[in-house]
């Protein structure tokens, strides 16, 4: 196995392939769970958003979106299980490319009267972005790499329309450098957030960064797993980690996941309560 420099084992190689199976087999196995732990609590926000903008169909940024697993499980009511048995189970193995695409098209035409959310996804990945939009899991796609440069003048008019932005795993890899420059594309209008982030990884520049642009950013109480450790090996890594950034790992990942945490963003003043980041 390969590692990052985090001590997670590596798994490029299953978000550039041109179809979600890879990407679901290998999850499965890893028990990842964290878009459905997570759904909740976007749709909470969303209809928060819904009611104290008046806009009925927000427009949302998923950072990281690979696939469009989140817009499958928030846009088209779909369910990890669901989408586990969709991509490894029998059938899958049976399938080229363009009769599972047929089947995804077929989930989301079965399903198209949820209209109340579009969806903008933005990865590095090209086959994951390009099958997310064949599949009719997300709207638009933006490919760019903002960690290493400005939008372009496309990017940024794809970018001008956003309310919310989400992730779900990205952050620590995607730094305050993708999220400031998202904020600048959006202009006057500043989009609420929330970003589910292993705690290995501190948001605090996140947090900071997001602050000079007028907003407040709280954590939200609990901890949510990711996804088991891969090996020993990485167990090990992981630990050496949070050692190092100060987060004690007792009762949560020595026991062998990785957990995240919830933080929210949002405009001065639109805020609930919980844990203000220091």
């Amino acid at each position: 196995m390969n590692f990052d420099a985090s001590g997670k084992v590596s798994l490029d190689d299953i978000y550039t392939q041109p179809d979600p199976r890879a990407y679901f087999s290998t999850l499965r196995e890893l028990d990842y769970r964290i878009p459905q732990l997570a759904k909740p609590y976007f749709v909470k926000l969303f209809q928060e958003y819904r009611e104290a903008q008046r806009i009925h169909t927000p427009n949302i940024l998923d950072v990281g979106c690979s696939y469009g697993i989140n817009a499958a499980l928030l846009k088209y009511g779909a369910s990890m299980d669901e989408l586990y048995e969709r991509y490894c189970g029998p059938d899958a193995r049976t399938q080229n490319h363009d009769s599972l695409l047929a089947h995804d098209l077929a989930l989301v035409h079965s399903r198209d009267h949820v209209k109340n959310l579009r969806f903008v996804g933005l990865d590095v990945s090209q086959p994951a972005l390009s099958y997310a939009l064949s599949a009719e899991f997300i709207d638009d796609a933006v490919h760019a790499d903002l960690e290493e440069r400005d939008p372009t003048r496309r990017e940024r008019q794809q970018l001008a329309d956003t309310h919310i932005v989400i992730s779900t795993g990205c952050l620590g890899y995607v730094t305050d450098r993708t999220i400031s420059r998202v904020v600048r594309a959006a202009g006057e209008r500043r989009p609420w957030m929330a970003h589910f982030v292993l705690r290995m990884f501190p948001f605090e520049p996140v947090a900071e960064s997001l602050s000079e642009f007028g907003y407040d950013t709280i954590r939200r109480e609990g901890v949510f797993k990711q996804r088991r450790f891969a090996s020993p090996e990485e167990r090990s890594f992981v630990l050496d980690t949070l050692s190092t950034v100060g987060v004690d790992p007792r009762g949560l990942e020595a026991d062998g996941w990785l957990y995240a945490q919830l933080y929210t963003s949002r405009p001065h003043g639109r805020n609930g309560t919980a844990v203000m980041i220091s």
